[in-house]
């Protein structure tokens, strides 16, 4: 991008990864312009301020972010402190969006619903390099606007748009219409959710992290309201993956959480149904009947779908992308991340080079750069930002020194349970990350970071992980 354009940078999306790509942009001089489709910033971290990160403050906040917060004398919190969801939002986004120099240039309620060249569709390939975006903004007042801008950051993330419960990728037999069925993916079963769920037969789908806090969650709930029965359907043939690492995982926290999933499940608190791939849901009067590929039946009243996330790739249609056929990540950097081969906490760093795209100046960052992949980490996107925005102002060598430093996870959650051997379809990017510490050797050095997967908990809990 010329460096000396008048036209603003277009971030989507105002939650950890977009606000610290502002941040980036005015200290390089260039002019954010950040589109949030919530009433305000951090609003898909809000939909689970119940819920505590694996990581203390001091790795969960961006550089640049903080050079600003400081300048208008803000508090940072302990350091060592494990923040929940809400606290992240009150005690960091919050005060970071109130910033005059973000606040100027965030836009609320402003859902992006398309991205294309100015006057081009993605057929047209003269002058296109040189051309500005339209970003086409469906704002909250019933407004509909084009907005032109001389780059794209997409950090809108993947939380709009779960996985379904079917297999194969496609929703189950008749989960559209027991959609009145089907809950949040991360509820909050003890606090502003309670109702929906005492007393009734949970049925918790998925084997990840978003699992094992809503069955803590629900447990929780049960020692207090007796009949309420927890029902856990994985695909797999075991639960090893939510169980994880356990004292092994570089994360406490997150070991911490497998580890109590795994003591309730043993002594009959939740009930496991294991190679249980969902066929179809059938939503009865009182009830939904949800089949499995097998023909066993499971009886709920409520299923919460912890079945991880997808990027959504149709306000793209017009740009010219280079996917990763399997994860719908940036083709350099899929084989990386591809979690049928690479479940693990740990990255080779990267930058604009990996992730840019045929469409100059357009890139996709935080969670939803790793397209389908689960396993990401808040400090990947930083680094991510960082050397975006570096490229997006000419300084190229500043955008090719990449540098990251991520935890030992202790475990691969690989669906065959091994270590991350690299078969030899991943490729060779794959396997010289495997080389260079990408995914199961030991970094160095280690050093704690914000994954999508969370540690468990409310404020005044005895117990929270």
């Amino acid at each position: 991008m010329d460096s000396t354009t008048k036209l603003p940078v277009a971030v989507i999306g105002a939650g950890p990864v977009g606000l610290a790509a502002a941040a980036h942009l005015l200290e390089r001089g260039l002019e954010p312009l950040v589109f949030e489709a919530g009433t305000t910033a951090g609003a898909a971290i809000e939909q689970w301020r119940h819920i505590r990160l694996f990581s203390p403050w001091r790795f969960n906040l961006d550089a640049a972010a903080l050079r600003l917060l400081a300048s208008a004398g803000w508090e940072a919190p302990r350091p060592t402190a494990l923040p929940y969801g809400g606290e992240l939002v009150d005690n960091y986004l919050a005060p970071l969006a109130a910033l005059p120099q973000i606040a100027s240039r965030l836009q609320t309620g402003a859902r992006v619903i398309a991205v294309t060249r100015q006057g081009l569709d993605k057929t047209h390939s003269r002058n296109r390099d040189t051309t500005p975006f339209t970003v086409r903004v469906e704002h909250s007042s019933g407004e509909t606007r084009d907005h032109t801008v001389s780059g794209v950051i997409d950090a809108s993330g993947t939380w709009s748009r779960r996985n379904p419960l079917g297999t194969s990728g496609l929703p189950a037999v008749g989960e559209d219409t027991a959609a009145d069925r089907i809950s949040a993916p991360l509820p909050d079963v003890t606090g502003r959710d309670r109702a929906s769920f005492a007393c009734r037969r949970v049925l918790v789908v998925g084997d990840g992290h978003s699992a094992a806090n809503t069955l803590i969650s629900l447990a929780d709930l049960a020692r207090e309201e007796p009949d309420t029965r927890i029902l856990w359907a994985v695909r797999g043939a075991s639960a090893d993956k939510a169980y994880g690492g356990g004292d092994a995982d570089g994360l406490p926290a997150r070991g911490q959480l497998g580890a109590r999933v795994r003591r309730l499940v043993e002594a009959g608190k939740i009930e496991l149904h294991t190679s249980f791939g969902i066929s179809s849901l059938k939503n009865l009067d009182s009830h939904v009947l949800v089949e499995s590929v097998d023909g066993r039946t499971l009886d709920a009243d409520v299923v919460v779908p912890c079945t991880g996330f997808r990027p959504d790739l149709d306000i793209l249609r017009e740009l010219r992308l280079d996917l990763d056929p399997a994860v719908e990540a940036p083709v350099g950097l899929g084989p990386l991340i591809d979690p049928e081969f690479h479940s693990c906490g740990t990255v080779p760093p990267h930058g604009a080079k990996l992730l840019a795209h045929p469409d100059k100046d357009f890139y996709i960052v935080g969670m939803k750069s790793y397209g389908r992949a689960p396993t990401f980490l808040l400090a990947t996107g930083y680094e991510q930002v960082r050397s975006v925005v570096a490229a997006l102002a000419g300084d190229q060598e500043a955008a090719d020194t990449v540098q990251l430093e991520l935890p030992e996870t202790g475990v691969c959650s690989t669906d065959a349970g091994t270590s991350c051997d690299v078969p030899a379809q991943a490729g060779p990017a794959a396997a010289a990350a495997e080389e260079t510490g990408g995914c199961c050797t030991t970094p160095e050095p280690i050093l704690v970071g914000f994954p999508t997967g969370l540690a468990h908990g409310r404020s005044g809990t005895t117990d929270p992980l």
